[in-house]
């Protein structure tokens, strides 16, 4: 505390690491392909697109549930804390 301030530490000057979605990894070691997993899985195409682009910003664990069953994998082998 700065003379009665308490002095707090924005959240962008802390690195804080990332998760990173290795759905494409997953899948390309199973060899499946976007359009086969979203048929299956009944995941939209697009959204499921975003996961293996690595591009979802907020992770929905329905989907994340089905990914896990239908792949036969664990959510760690999908998803990474990187710091």
């Amino acid at each position: 505390m700065e003379g009665g301030t308490l002095k707090l530490e924005s959240s962008l000057d802390v690195k804080q690491g990332k998760i990173i979605c290795h759905l494409k990894d997953v899948m390309q070691d199973r060899e499946i392909s976007v359009y086969r997993l979203s048929f299956i899985t009944g995941i939209k195409y697009e959204v499921l697109k975003r996961y293996y682009d690595n591009l979802i910003l907020r992770y929905d664990s329905s989907i994340l549930t089905k990914l896990c069953f239908y792949l036969d994998c664990d959510l760690n082998s999908i998803l990474k804390y990187e710091k």
